[in-house]
């Protein structure tokens, strides 16, 4: 399920996750399961509000590692086509 962020267009980030999802440009959103709990749950919110699919990732550096960055990553958004 991960391999989507390899090949289709990706954010990577709070802000520009929560941005896209405000502008009905998410199609599916990653949520690292070990980010902070106020983080996840705005994600969740808005997600839920805008019927956009969340994936739970176990941890930040599998998502991050999964982005293609050295860095760990709470949230990732792929934009629809």
């Amino acid at each position: 399920m991960l391999d989507e962020l390899k090949t289709g267009t990706k954010i990577v980030g709070l802000k520009q996750s929560l941005k896209a999802l405000r502008d009905g440009q998410a199609a599916k959103v990653f949520l690292a399961e070990d980010a902070d709990e106020s983080l996840k749950n705005s994600v969740l919110e808005l997600a839920v509000q805008k019927n956009v699919s969340v994936v739970s990732v176990p941890t930040r550096f599998e998502l991050g590692q999964a982005c293609g960055i050295r860095v760990g990553c709470a949230v990732c958004t792929v934009l629809q086509s």
